[in-house]
This record gives structure tokens, C-alpha cells and sequence, in this order.
């Protein structure tokens, strides 16, 4: 079936549909990852985008029920260049045909995805909308204007307080959509994690007396969530802190600094980054819109990226807190980033 891509600007992109064929419309985004297609669904911090994956080919190795990095696919919808009809990996337990159409996931192949990629590097980041019907870019436009992805934590925290025991350290967690991967991480640490829904008050948190409070990755705006700032601020001076994207932003916000948005962000599994305080670079796992703009007061930085020089990592000089903007939990193949779990754990 025909489909198209219409972006903001007034260009469309056509192509053919897969997966669940229901319009999406959701902020336009590009990874460039060569695999991992799997962890970028399931990804919470992708809620409200419509992702495009830059490598031509995509789903050749399937998909399984292990390597999921939260319950379902999060994406609004999904662009590739060619999709693969006949995966060949002995993990293989589904295409990625059947996978979107299972969750009901919009998906468009056959278009130029580089051309797009260009298109969103050189504009920036836009909203967009894959339509298999004919529709008039005035009425795509009020589709477009009428989406909104404030409400994104809210749609992807857990609903309620839960606990994974374990015998050494006490973690807790506040969830604004937090990968699988990075409770897996504090668990083979055997941490003791209670995990909080992302509106949960500070009170209830400091009840539990954890040894470290830790702040999740998430989709949206950081400036969005101002309740959440509020309970963070709270407990800066109560416990050791740390965090890791989206909780990074927060915890800077808390700490009176400001962030702001990049121009297409950071997506993809080759970012370089320098971690100052080792004087060594690491190749790191990013997804997010949203970086440090302004430091917060007796705050250093302890990463940047090499690329642009934005800043990945802060330390804070009066209170036990420290923090990443990338993935150190995402395994694109060497896991040299992890050992920033470790780092976490030194604040207690």
C-alpha cells in the first residue's frame, strides 16, 4: 500500500506501508545506529517520535522477546530505507513487520532515507505526519499542530511503586520511562532498587531511606516538568544523587542551571565522548533532544562531546551528585561505558 511522509515544512516523502497502516503523526527524528533496531522501538525516551533509521537495511536479524528495553514499542512511528522480509538470526522470533503490526506501529520504507536525514540536519528537527490516504498539507499542518508530547512521562512511568530485592545497596529510582537495561545494570550490582513513579513526592522516597536516589531517562521537555524539579530539589541536599539523560537535565535544572534544545539531537551508537576526570574517550550510546545549557553553581563538568563540545557529564562540588546525558547502560558492542554504575554507587 502507497504511503507518504509529510513534514512541517510542506516536503513529503513517499513510499509504502508496513506495520499497523493507521496515520501517526509525531516528532520526526534520525538514528544512526546500524543495529539495535529492536532497543530503539522499545525505547521509553522515544515516546511521540516518528523514528528514521539511516542504515538501508533494517530488521535482517529479527526480532526476540529478550532484548526488549521496556514492555512495547514506544515509537509513534517507524521510517526505513528497505525493511527485510526474511530475518536470519537463530534469536530471530518474529519480523519486524509483524512486530509493528502487533503493536500496532506505523511504519514507511522505500523512501530516500538519507535525503530525510539531510533534510532534518539542515532544518532541524521536525513534526511530521505517514498517511497512506490523500490529504492536503493544510489539513496535515492542523494534524501536525494539534499534536503534543507534554504529557510524554506521564504516559510512560510506572503506575505504581514497585521493588526488586536484592542484598547490597539500596537504590531509588524515579522512573520517567527507564530502559530495561539500566535496572539490569544496578541489579547485577546486587542494588536493591524500589522504583517510583515519576510523580511520586520526595517524602515518599526519603521513607524508604535509600543509600543513592537515582533519576531515569525519559522522553520530553525537561522544562515541562516542574513538579518533578520541585521533589528533586528537596532531596539535594538529603541524598546522594545521580542520574543518566533525561534525569541529568533535571537534576541541573534543580540545581539552577538551564538546558535548551539541539537543533536534530543526539541519536545514534557512535557518539565520542571525553570523560575528563579519566582524560580518556569513550564511544557512547545517545538518544535525546535536550542538553545542558547553562551550569548550574558549584557544579563541573566530567564529560563533553567531542563532536560539538556540549556537555555529557557534571559533577556537583558541595552535594553528593553526579550525572550523564548518555547511555552507559546500551551495549552497541563494547560494554566500556558501564562502568559508570560503578561511579554511581562511589557517592554513598
Amino acid at each position: 500500500m502507497k504511503a507518504k511522509l509529510i513534514l512541517e515544512n510542506g516536503m513529503e516523502f513517499e513510499g509504502k506501508a508496513f506495520g499497523y497502516t493507521e496515520e501517526t503523526v509525531g516528532e520526526v527524528v534520525f538514528n544512526t545506529g546500524m543495529t539495535g533496531y529492536q532497543e530503539v522501538l522499545t525505547d521509553p525516551s522515544y515516546y511521540g517520535q516518528i523514528v528514521t533509521m539511516t542504515y538501508p537495511l533494517v530488521g535482517n536479524y529479527g526480532l526476540n522477546l529478550e532484548d526488549l528495553e521496556s514492555d512495547a514499542p514506544k515509537v509513534k512511528g517507524f521510517i526505513v530505507r528497505e525493511k527485510c522480509e526474511l530475518p536470519s538470526n537463530w534469536r530471530c522470533e518474529m519480523n519486524l513487520d509483524s512486530y509493528l503490526k502487533l503493536h500496532k506501529i506505523m511504519g514507511i520504507e522505500q523512501i530516500d532515507t538519507r535525503a530525510l536525514t539531510k533534510v532534518l540536519r539542515n532544518n532541524g528537527t521536525m513534526k511530521g505526519i505517514i498517511t497512506t490516504r490523500e490529504i492536503s498539507f493544510d489539513d496535515a499542518k492542523a494534524l501536525m499542530n494539534n499534536f503534543s508530547n507534554k504529557e510524554a512521562v506521564k504516559n510512560v512511568t510506572t503506575k505504581e511503586k514497585y521493588i526488586v530485592e536484592g542484598k547490597g545497596h539500596h537504590v531509588a529510582i524515579m522512573d520517567f520511562g527507564i530502559k530495561s537495561n539500566i535496572i539490569r545494570n544496578f541489579i547485577k550490582r546486587d542494588c536493591k532498587l524500589t522504583i517510583f513513579p515519576a510523580d511520586a513526592n520526595y517524602k515518599e522516597i526519603l521513607d524508604v531511606n535509600p543509600d543513592l536516589v537515582f533519576l531515569s531517562n525519559g522522553p520530553g521537555d525537561p522544562e515541562d516538568l516542574t513538579g518533578v524539579i520541585e521533589n528533586i530539589r528537596h532531596l539535594v541536599d538529603k541524598k546522594p544523587i545521580s542520574g543518566i539523560c533525561l534525569g541529568h537535565q533535571l537534576l541541573c535544572i534543580a540545581l539552577g542551571g538551564k538546558t535548551g534544545r539541539l537543533k536534530f539531537g543526539h541519536r545514534g551508537a557512535n557518539h565520542p565522548v571525553k570523560d575528563l576526570e579519566e582524560n580518556k574517550i569513550f564511544i557512547t550510546s545517545q538518544n535525546h533532544g535536550y542538553v545542558v545549557k547553562e551550569m548550574p553553581e558549584n557544579t563541573e563538568v566530567t564529560h563533553i562531546n567531542v563532536n560539538d563540545s556540549t556537555v555529557e557529564g557534571m559533577r556537583n562540588k558541595k552535594h553528593k551528585i553526579f550525572s550523564v546525558q548518555f547511555h552507559p547502560e546500551a551495549c552497541p558492542g563494547p560494554q566500556e561505558n558501564q562502568y559508570l554504575f560503578d561511579k554511581f554507587l562511589d557517592l554513598i
